[in-house]
């Protein structure tokens, strides 16, 4: 029987773009099922003034790709794993993050949509608010299973969502496979709630 995964993500975000790299390498040696489903930092941050300017305005750019997503995840599900992969490719293995203000990702998304063969009328949802109800609809199904304090990915496996698991370097074949075999244990005992420990590096970006 396949296990059931729901991805939650923001494609800006390295952690959740090296987090995903390891749920990719699962799906090759166990059987699971994975929904992608976009969430925001934007969302998660919005209105918080006490932040870095320079965070809040990369957080302005951030919205562009989210909305798109919530568009594709409400009219063509079944595209954003390969939307997610094709633009987080771009993103972080092409040197494209970090943007600031709106409308800064604009080129990315183009060049996104055009390599999965996905409308170009999604483009434009970037820079309007028309899918902000439904991307904000999407985060908050994240914020509901994980609880408040998080951020980007939440990976619910089964029943039990976790913000992370957070990992700087993506294992590959068997191990990535055994280290999921690891987080769903875990997920399976109620009284789990985290483990943690200070990062020593960045995320290691191929």
């Amino acid at each position: 029987m396949s296990e059931n995964v729901t991805f939650w993500f923001d494609v800006s975000c390295p952690f959740a773009w090296q987090t995903s790299r390891w749920i990719k390498e699962v799906e090759q040696v166990r059987d699971i099922a994975v929904d992608w489903t976009p969430m925001s930092l934007a969302v998660l941050n919005d209105g918080r003034e006490e932040l870095p300017e320079e965070y809040r305005e990369k957080m302005k750019a951030n919205w562009g790709p989210a909305r798109v997503f919530a568009a594709v995840k409400t009219e063509q599900p079944e595209k954003v794993g390969d939307l997610y992969t094709a633009m987080g490719t771009i993103v972080h293995a092409g040197g494209e993050s970090g943007k600031a203000d709106y409308g800064a990702y604009d080129d990315v998304i183009k060049r996104a949509l055009d390599e999965v063969g996905l409308d170009a009328k999604y483009a434009a949802y970037a820079n309007t608010g028309e899918w902000d109800d439904k991307l904000k609809e999407y985060h908050q199904a994240a914020i509901d299973s994980v609880g408040d304090d998080v951020g980007t990915p939440v990976v619910k496996l089964g029943d039990t969502a976790f913000f992370g698991p957070v990992i700087t370097r993506v294992p590959s074949g068997e191990e990535a496979g055994e280290i999921f075999d690891a987080s769903v244990r875990l997920a399976q005992y109620p009284y789990f709630y985290e483990i943690k420990r200070s990062r020593t590096e960045d995320p290691q970006v191929k």
